[in-house]
């Protein structure tokens, strides 16, 4: 996943109601939600969920599909899961190194020399 999708959707992800609306739709799955559904369960008003959705449709996580005359909102489990791997992609490869440095004498302070 590059870089500059990642900070799109920890962006989108950085505000409440967004992070909300998405994990409600990882619950639900693929069935997919209308949005006005999506408004009624987390009591979030017609149009700031409108700008909501729009945001997280436009990140990646979530997808748009019109059923008739509604639309219905699935969570793009695909991208989530890029999301997290990229996230957790150099988990712990450091640990060794950092037990390395903190055996090795701090060469820098010079306080206890006198």
């Amino acid at each position: 996943m590059e870089k500059k999708h990642v900070i799109a959707g920890l962006s989108a992800l950085a505000q409440e109601s967004r992070l909300d609306i998405l994990r409600f739709l990882v619950r639900r799955g693929a069935d997919g939600v209308a949005a006005g559904r999506i408004g009624e369960q987390l009591g979030i008003p017609s149009a700031t969920l409108a700008f909501h959705l729009n945001t997280l449709t436009a990140a990646g996580l979530i997808t748009r599909q019109r059923d008739g005359r509604q639309k219905l909102y699935r969570a793009d489990i695909s991208a989530v899961y890029a999301l997290s791997a990229y996230l957790l992609e150099n988990c712990c490869t450091e640990t060794e190194l950092q037990s390395d440095n903190q055996s090795q004498p701090n060469l820098a302070d010079t306080s206890s020399a006198a």
